[in-house]
């Protein structure tokens, strides 16, 4: 079967397996078997949070040196091609249908879900363009995540929260286990600043080579640069492009496996270039332009949300902070809103057009419980938002947080605005 646009293909993948999860390797390995495997070092990233944004500096360092990179990511926010990466490109909607059609001519009659195929598809298209370095984000856990079919040369898990419960287990050591698995015995397994017990214990029983936080790698802060320290010594680098003082933690992640994988080599100057360079939507972004500060963050779990109180309270506005905010109705939404309910001066409530989406009268009452009022119940983010512009001043300051479907429909509003498109399913 082929289909004629990127839009047909995503149509027929979503409709393909009755689950749209269905963690395990065996029907992905069997069908990635079949296939052009990859050639190059694979670098694994793990992690509750941060792992977008570690994989985007490592793609970003890697091109700054001159390599070819493939990166990985998900999910989207707007355009399924955001998830593929060549070159810190997106993918066009011809490679991808070319990638999709490779897949289901390898797949047979083996079922797969969205992510899956997506998957190989990306190992599909990065073997094809002889990338010099595959960088793949895990979409969900680590041991069974699709992604996980590949031996990861250096493998990171960034951070261990207590989101996807359901999946993963009931708390922090369980989860923690479940993202080690993205390790390998005898190759190197960083371990970043704020995981669980689990994951080094995990990391010792494999055989994995550990580079642990704290231990063998750390960072120092100052006013107008940061600190990288190793084994490999102390280097003075500039703050990343994407902004707030947590990203340090991540760059430190990014930096250690780089110096774990040492047949690709980069220079002072590369990993400088890289930091200021690398770019990632969503990540407390900044929308250009007059009026009102915009902030869009995907914050959507209690471990984000203490992050996301923590960058707000650093990078204060003369005016209020007002919230804008959509969330699906399996995230922990009362923990969230405890841990921001002392960020903002108001808050606009959105429902999400999805299964999963929470009503906004179901955010009140959550918000309720944590003692806040809002300020206004609305169908979607998009008005929510139009909202809160509507009644902020010049030195106010507008924060769209609580999915990645509440900040696409932002960023798919500006685009559409300056003229351009959009769209996809964002899951």
């Amino acid at each position: 079967m082929s289909h004629e646009t990127l839009q047909a293909w995503l149509v027929h993948i979503d409709r393909l397996h009755s689950r749209g999860i269905d963690l395990g390797l065996r029907r992905v390995r069997a069908v990635y078997e079949r296939m052009t495997p990859l050639s190059c070092p694979v670098i694994t990233v793990g992690g509750t949070n941060g792992k977008g944004s570690t994989s985007a500096i490592l793609e970003s360092c890697y091109r700054a040196a001159g390599y070819r990179t493939g990166a990985y990511f998900s999910p989207h926010l707007m355009r399924y091609n955001e998830r593929v990466r060549v070159n810190a490109e997106e993918a066009t909607d011809e490679a991808l249908c070319e990638a999709f059609a490779a897949v289901e001519e390898a797949r047979g009659d083996t079922s797969l879900t969205y992510f899956e195929f997506g998957t190989l598809a990306a190992l599909w298209l990065f073997a094809q363009t002889a990338v010099d370095v595959a960088i793949l984000e895990v979409g969900l856990g680590g041991r069974l995540d699709a992604v996980n079919i590949v031996d990861a040369d250096v493998a990171v898990v960034v951070s261990v929260g207590t989101d996807h419960k359901d999946w993963l287990g009931p708390d922090r050591e369980t989860i923690g286990r479940e993202k080690a698995g993205i390790f390998r015995a005898g190759r190197p397994a960083v371990i970043g600043f704020d995981v669980s017990e689990s994951v080094s214990h995990e990391a010792q029983r494999m055989g994995a080579r550990a580079v642990i936080a704290g231990r063998d790698f750390r960072y120092e802060e100052s006013e107008s640069a940061w600190r990288f320290l190793s084994a490999a010594g102390a280097r003075d680098l500039p703050y990343p492009a994407l902004r707030g003082r947590y990203q340090l933690a991540n760059a430190s992640c990014a930096l250690a496996v780089a110096e774990a994988l040492p047949g690709l080599a980069l220079t002072a100057q590369d990993v400088r270039a890289g930091l200021k360079a690398v770019r990632l939507a969503g990540r407390f972004q900044t929308l250009p332009g007059p009026g009102p500060r915009v902030v869009l963050d995907v914050a959507h779990n209690a471990e984000a949300a203490h992050t996301l109180a923590l960058t707000l309270n650093e990078q204060r506005v003369a005016g209020r902070t007002l919230a804008v905010v959509g969330m699906f109705k399996d995230k922990p939404i009362i923990e969230v809103f405890a841990a921001l309910r002392r960020s903002f001066d108001g808050w606009f409530l959105a429902s999400l057009d999805d299964p999963r989406g929470a009503a906004a009268a179901s955010l009140e009452a959550a918000l309720r419980t944590v003692g806040v009022i809002p300020d206004g119940l609305y169908d979607d983010p998009v008005d929510a938002y139009g909202a809160a512009l509507g009644c902020a001043r010049h030195d106010d300051r507008v924060v769209v947080f609580g999915s990645f479907k509440t900040v696409g429909a932002i960023l798919a509003l500006m685009q559409d605005r300056r003229g351009g498109g959009g769209g996809g399913r964002v899951v």
